[in-house]
């Protein structure tokens, strides 16, 4: 439906241009963005390799073992319908690490994975609670050192790209405890209805 939304926007952004009599310009704005693109996308992939792997460095170390068992029972409590050591765990886990350390490229496979071991677990195709819980986190998440975001701080030439850390933290726990907080609202609001 997205996609569908998106080829629309741009039919009717064409069309638009061409009965303005404004092609010319909508010509230079698309290959300027895309010649960008490419080089915000190869810019990027120097930081994400970077950080990629000084992840796989503290996976080998036991440093995201480490972080794993100290959130596991926070992780627990916020999803309770999950057995103890069921392996959706072990990535939401691993999700919510890569989320922390600005790695969204590397935190999407994991919760995908988790998605996948979440429906296995329930055995239907309908959106679970552990499911809807884990996509208002992965969506607010929590981010400690927002590197994507740095590096094109860098890449646009700002005199201070680090600067951003401090409020990106304030604004990720702000976001992920009002997911939680809403999550949780509508989780118990949809079980009293169904009660009555």
């Amino acid at each position: 439906m997205v996609n569908l939304i998106w080829a629309l926007l741009a039919i009717v952004g064409i069309v638009y241009a061409a009965f303005n009599g404004t092609m010319k310009e909508v010509n230079q704005a698309i290959f300027q963005t895309l010649d960008e693109a490419v080089m915000i996308t190869i810019s990027l992939a120097g930081v994400l390799v970077f950080w990629l792997g000084l992840m796989k460095i503290a996976e080998e170390a036991g440093l995201l073992r480490g972080l794993a068992a100290l959130f596991k029972p926070v992780v627990k409590r916020i999803f309770p319908d999950i057995p103890e050591n069921h392996p959706a765990l072990g990535y939401i886990l691993s999700n919510m690490t890569a989320n922390m350390f600005g790695l969204g490229n590397a935190a999407t496979p994991m919760g995908l994975k988790a998605m996948k071991e979440l429906k296995n677990l329930s055995g239907s195709d309908h959106a679970t609670r552990s499911m809807i819980t884990l996509l208002a986190l992965n969506t607010s998440s929590l981010t400690l050192i927002p590197t994507t975001v740095i590096a094109v701080r860098m890449k646009y030439g700002s005199s201070d790209p680090t600067s951003i850390i401090g409020a990106t933290i304030l604004a990720t726990i702000v976001s992920t405890c009002a997911a939680l907080c809403i999550d949780r609202y509508f989780y118990h609001r949809r079980k009293r209805r169904l009660e009555l």
